[in-house]
């Protein structure tokens, strides 16, 4: 624990009731836990693929370290630096140096964000803990591409079912949250972490008796820059922002748990690499697999729930894989909705002065409730479209629709946000203590989150409206 004492990290009382990771491993694990999720099963290898393998990674990793590091540096600054929950921390800062702690509200929109998307994420994590019982008592096994569709669908068309699953999934992340920072987060990570990382090795080494494993290799690492379109370069762009769980406050939450004795910008890194180093791990778990049954490397959930399935149904040994699959799957889902849950947590507890266990019932509870409109709106509200009079939302569900704000509008403007309020708001001096990095170094950082890292976060953001 840091010696660093309170008086220059921000409001006394709330640290000392906080307390910090017990190590820099310990946030790193946590925030890699928040950054892995669902989308670095499916969307990651698959986007990788479609856009020119080795050529996207490169592109890829330049903009991780263009506009994801800049953000998510930035990001955990202003956690370590006002000590509190994301929008009391942005609140001390603002008003500190001087400026309007109106300034609170960028953070609060990262907040209301996390929230909105674990409500639609608890569903989806609810399918992965569906599907590890499915696949370990082998209704996987021998099965026809239809008939594999039809247990998906039968999934989706029953709502009490899924209610069932999204109530265990919710449950798992209320667990977690409720007992704090050493019992309850850091001891979670510290297990599902590593395990996640050991069952990803296992279906990789799985993969590779498949006799297609320098095929998925090649779909994922060969360098073709003629498929690295435009469009191809601003999917990387915006994948590396959402990808490192930017925009929902979760890395300022957990940044306030940080002492001043670890290196923001080391720490940044090392998520950043491992964040994209589990991407890549799972494209080579997968693509083989997929290719050795002849079948189509497709997007989306389908690819998970429907194409992955039939694989293992055909392979020696599918039922025990495809459980482990599973149960990897639901560690990535269940680390990154423990993370979505704990900035507003931390709030109720710091605003309204609730303990832990009534806050997280209290966030969890209405989080819960909202998911069961998403549930609803994947049969029995099926054709119920809120915004259906503006034909850019026409067909939109209510589980589409929170789908699009989040990662389209949200997410964007709350990076743009923090950006702007860390380039331009807070003092240089103050960015200079927390991040002790060489003047050179820090320079590069400055003017990179300053001029062109809000530019691409707009690119992005257009992108997305377009």
């Amino acid at each position: 624990m840091s010696n660093a004492t309170p008086s220059n990290r921000g409001p006394s009382q709330s640290r000392i009731k906080r307390g910090f990771w017990s190590s820099r491993m310990a946030f790193v694990l946590a925030a890699t836990g928040s950054a892995v999720g669902l989308g670095n099963i499916w969307k990651f290898p698959y986007i990788t693929g479609e856009n020119g393998g080795g050529a996207f990674v490169l592109v890829y990793l330049l903009c991780i370290a263009a506009v994801g590091l800049p953000i998510m540096m930035a990001e955990v600054l202003i956690g370590r630096r006002g000590g509190a929950s994301p929008i009391n921390s942005v609140r001390a800062i603002a008003k500190r140096d001087g400026h309007n702690p109106a300034w609170r509200l960028a953070a609060g929109l990262g907040v209301l964000t996390a929230f909105l998307i674990l409500s639609f994420y608890s569903v989806i994590g609810g399918w992965a803990v569906s599907y590890v019982g499915t696949a370990a008592t082998g209704q996987l096994a021998g099965q026809s591409a239809d008939a594999i569709g039809e247990i998906f669908s039968g999934l989706l068309g029953s709502p009490w079912t899924l209610l069932m699953w999204h109530t265990l999934f919710m449950g798992l992340v209320m667990l977690v949250v409720a007992r704090g920072l050493r019992k309850g987060l850091e001891r979670a990570v510290t297990i599902l972490m590593p395990a996640l990382f050991v069952l990803l090795l296992v279906v990789v080494a799985y993969s590779m008796t498949t006799g297609y494993f320098g095929q998925g290799v090649a779909f994922l690492f060969s360098p073709d820059f003629s498929k690295l379109t435009t469009e191809g370069v601003l999917v990387a762009l915006g994948h590396a922002f959402f990808t490192l769980s930017l925009g929902m406050a979760v890395m300022i939450a957990y940044g306030s748990y940080l002492s001043k004795d670890v290196s923001i910008a080391k720490t940044s890194i090392l998520v950043s690499l491992m964040d994209t180093g589990v991407a890549l791990l799972a494209g080579l778990a997968i693509f083989p697999i997929v290719f050795a049954n002849g079948l189509e490397p497709g997007a989306g959930p389908g690819l998970i729930f429907q194409t992955l399935p039939l694989a293992f149904g055909a392979m020696p040994m599918g039922s025990l894989f495809a459980t482990l699959f599973f149960v990897l799957l639901t560690f990535a889902a269940w680390t990154s909705g423990i993370s979505l849950l704990e900035p507003l947590v931390e709030w109720l507890e710091e605003q309204k002065g609730l303990n832990r266990m009534v806050s997280t019932i209290g966030a969890g509870g209405l989080c819960w409730l909202l998911g069961v409109a998403s549930i609803l709106s994947l049969n029995l509200w099926s054709d119920v479209t809120p915004l259906g009079m503006f034909a850019m939302f026409e067909g939109k569900t209510i589980f589409d629709l929170l789908d699009f704000f989040t990662a389209s509008v949200f997410l964007p403007l709350g990076g743009l946000l923090v950006a702007i309020f860390v380039g331009w708001i807070m003092t240089r001096q103050a960015l200079q203590d927390e991040l002790a990095m060489g003047s050179g170094t820090f320079s590069l950082w400055y003017n990179t989150l300053r001029y062109f890292t809000p530019v691409a976060v707009l690119v992005v953001f257009v992108y997305n409206l377009v």
